[in-house]
């Protein structure tokens, strides 16, 4: 049982708290000179309090229009790059680590063994060991500036297959047989028992996958050359062209802030099932 301490509460309590500042206070100057002009922002000092001009710098933002030195594609088509790649990405790994875990753990095969740690073996090969042949294969299928570019080569997770297959390793051989006694079939076994029990695992998984996707940066860079298919973290990138005075920083900074908010209420929506994905042990 914990006991209560007041100082080291209290102490315990300021740590936080100062750690709380320390990461808020750039997002706090992100969302303050996102209200503020281009030119207010690069005087010294940089205004602390919200400006008068947040709605325009953020319809700028939206859809387009600015002035600066770099890109000036509207942010809402890159956001909807974004959410559909990583949408995409997210139930694809899903989707295809389910069905690679349930035939690994439940069907008989030549060489079971062999194509799991294949398939575990590629934890070690991130996208940044394997991006020339990659570029190569996807350049000439002809998928650059494509979502079919942006996302196929990401589909694919060795850590969900592996997280899948030891949770159906747990489910009791009970519920195989009754099942099997029912009828069932192996997808109906599937569909009607593993996924119901599966469903905080997935929970979980959707979070950390949806960040994954939203966040990818390098893949995008080399796979898009068009204003059209930008995701917003490479549009971000875009949009600063070279100093201070050349780059609308107000629109650039409320793009970062724009670039945020999918990601942030996907975790404080899906919070609770998040965690119990990750703690519950309950079959």
């Amino acid at each position: 049982m914990v006991e209560r301490r007041g100082a080291l509460g209290v102490l315990a309590h300021a740590i936080m708290i100062v750690g709380i500042l320390i990461v808020a206070f750039p997002l706090y100057l992100a969302l303050v000179a996102s209200t503020h002009t281009a030119q207010d922002i690069i005087q010294a000092p940089m205004p602390l309090l919200p400006g008068a001009h947040m709605w325009e710098t953020y319809k700028t933002a939206l859809f387009g229009g600015g002035d600066g030195g770099g890109s000036t594609a509207p942010v809402a088509r890159m956001m909807w790059v974004s959410l559909v790649t990583a949408l995409v990405i997210t139930f694809g790994k899903i989707a295809i680590s389910l069905l690679s875990a349930f035939a690994i753990v439940y069907f008989r095969f030549p060489f079971k063994n062999f194509f799991f740690w294949a398939i575990f073996v590629t934890l070690m090969l991130p996208v940044e060991v394997r991006i020339a042949p990659t570029y190569k294969v996807v350049s000439d299928l002809g998928m650059l500036n494509s979502f079919a570019g942006l996302t196929i080569p990401l589909i694919a997770s060795a850590t969900a297959t592996f997280l899948f297959r030891q949770f159906f390793l747990t489910v009791p051989d009970e519920l195989v047989e009754a099942a099997r006694m029912d009828g069932a079939g192996p997808m109906r076994f599937f569909k009607d028992i593993l996924l119901p029990l599966s469903k905080t695992s997935i929970a979980a998984l959707f979070v950390i996958q949806f960040i994954y996707g939203w966040n990818q940066y390098l893949w995008p860079l080399l796979a898009t050359t068009s204003e059209d298919m930008y995701p917003v973290v490479i549009g971000i990138k875009r949009m600063i062209a070279g100093g201070d005075a050349a780059n609308e920083w107000n629109v650039v900074m409320a793009t970062a802030i724009l670039a945020m908010l999918p990601p942030a209420l996907v975790v404080i929506l899906m919070q609770k099932w998040f965690v119990k994905g990750l703690v519950d042990t309950e079959k």
